[in-house]
């Protein structure tokens, strides 16, 4: 893993006059799982959506593969847009369509192919995050929350991304449901070679899925590592947050 795939340097965002990433220092290597932890407020969200252009920045660059994201152009954009998945923590799916229409949709949106071949690579992406085929035409409401988030990941996956963010991914899940997913991040990730970008409060994922983890507070990143690394840190904030009963009780099955 020795080729960025983003580059963040002094990011600084504001939001209602209050300062939230405040130069903010980050990069994401090609290939690997990063996590961004943090306490509620540390601006975990704020980042994924700066990435994502979906917020203004205040100050500071992101870089996409070497180029600087707000120095491309609309056309540029859309192309950035299909390289990269986004998988959203309540799945954000659309209620009236049908799965095999939710997954078909950024295929409709961002290529040319014809529809038999949109269908066929949908369905593709089905049974790879899982599912079966007659899944395909169930609505989002008839599905159970794990399935939901599989039928997300499809739709992430749809366009072959090179990046994929992931955010809480198993938040809302079962612990069999939530272990299951980790196990389809990871092995996606290696059957695909995968950069993945996730936020998450999910020690048991931390400790299983990431290759490196990124502490946030005060709106930097306090401290950047593999868990084991993070879980010996000396820094109070990061102490407290994987040491409690339920970090120690991850940290002991891994």
């Amino acid at each position: 893993m020795t080729t960025p795939i983003i580059e963040i340097q002094d990011l600084t965002i504001q939001l209602g006059g209050k300062t939230i990433l405040n130069q903010l220092d980050l990069t994401i290597q090609q290939g690997e799982i990063l996590a961004i932890v943090g306490g509620s407020g540390s601006g975990k969200s704020t980042l994924l959506r700066s990435i994502l252009s979906l917020i203004p920045i205040a100050s500071g660059t992101i870089k996409f593969f070497d180029k600087f994201i707000h120095e491309r152009d609309e056309k540029e954009f859309a192309k950035l847009y299909q390289s990269w998945g986004v998988l959203f923590q309540q799945g954000a799916l659309f209620s009236s369509l049908t799965v095999l229409q939710n997954i078909e949709f950024p295929l409709h949106e961002y290529t040319d192919l014809d529809a038999k071949t949109i269908t066929e690579i949908a369905l593709l992406k089905l049974r790879l995050v899982g599912l079966n085929a007659d899944a395909a035409y169930k609505f989002p409401s008839e599905l159970s929350g794990g399935m939901q988030k599989r039928v997300a990941l499809a739709r992430a996956l749809a366009l072959d991304p090179a990046l994929l963010f992931l955010d809480e991914p198993t938040a809302g899940l079962d612990p069999v449901a939530a272990n299951s997913f980790d196990e389809l991040i990871l092995n996606l990730q290696q059957a695909l070679g995968l950069t993945i970008m996730m936020v998450t409060h999910d020690l048991d994922t931390l400790w299983y899925v990431t290759n490196r983890v990124a502490f946030l507070a005060k709106g930097k990143v306090l401290e950047i590592g593999s868990m084991q690394e993070l879980a010996q840190s000396q820094q109070s904030a990061i102490k407290d947050y994987f040491n409690g009963p339920r970090g120690r009780a991850a940290k002991r099955q891994y």
